[in-house]
């Protein structure tokens, strides 16, 4: 079991590596020697920590240029250039062990397209995101009568990214309508460099969500 000196060090090491709360809780989820297809990877802080904690193959897809450009830096190569509207036509059914895709789904225009590319990519498939019903921005939109800002969520409204919010319970409905399966669902409220996992209430509650999902059984 954990102790909190281990939760410490876990903190100072995740604070140290440009990775989000959540992050840990995805790095758990990956078996060591996988091929991991990162979508939206950003500046691969998540590839090189499950590089160095799980020894995966590494790949990754980003549509900034500079993104990749630090990706190269850091010793995390296999990164290409690419729009995730576009879809994933380069890879072959159930090529890659685990295809993540984590605080990206709202940013895209056909987010149904792609998560049904990703499950017929991946053999396992992580979704991260922000939970808009978590009661800070039920708050805002509901007291205040404001378009909610958060940690999660810190935009205006006119120059925010995300343009697909939803919620746990939504996203529950999308994975079903996409053909799909939850196969683990893992609702965080996360701080900083730390998350817990929600046991009560994970719609109000939570305000980042963890899902793992894959096909329909045959």
């Amino acid at each position: 079991m954990a102790t909190l000196a281990d939760d410490i060090r876990l903190g100072l090491w995740h604070r140290a590596n440009g990775l989000a709360p959540e992050h840990h809780v995805i790095i758990d989820l990956i078996r060591p020697g996988s091929r991991v297809l990162d979508l939206g990877c950003g500046e691969g802080d998540l590839l090189k920590a499950l590089m160095e904690t799980k020894g995966i193959r590494a790949e990754g897809i980003e549509i900034s240029e500079e993104c990749i450009q630090v990706c190269v830096a850091k010793g995390v190569p296999n990164v290409q250039h690419g729009d995730l509207d576009e879809g994933l036509a380069d890879y072959a059914d159930q090529s890659v062990d685990v295809v993540i895709l984590t605080n990206t789904i709202q940013v895209l225009h056909r987010p149904l397209q792609l998560i049904q590319e990703i499950a017929r990519v991946g053999k396992e498939c992580i979704l991260g995101f922000p939970n808009f019903a978590h009661w800070a921005c039920r708050y805002q939109l509901g007291l205040l009568g404001r378009m909610p800002k958060t940690g999660r969520l810190p935009y205006e409204w006119y120059d925010t990214p995300n343009i697909h919010l939803t919620t746990i319970r939504d996203a529950r409905e999308f994975v079903s309508t996409a053909g799909l399966r939850v196969v683990r669902e893992i609702p965080l409220r996360t701080k900083e460099s730390e998350c817990r996992e929600v046991k009560l209430w994970p719609n109000l509650l939570a305000d980042q969500a963890i899902f793992v999902v894959a096909r329909q059984a045959a």
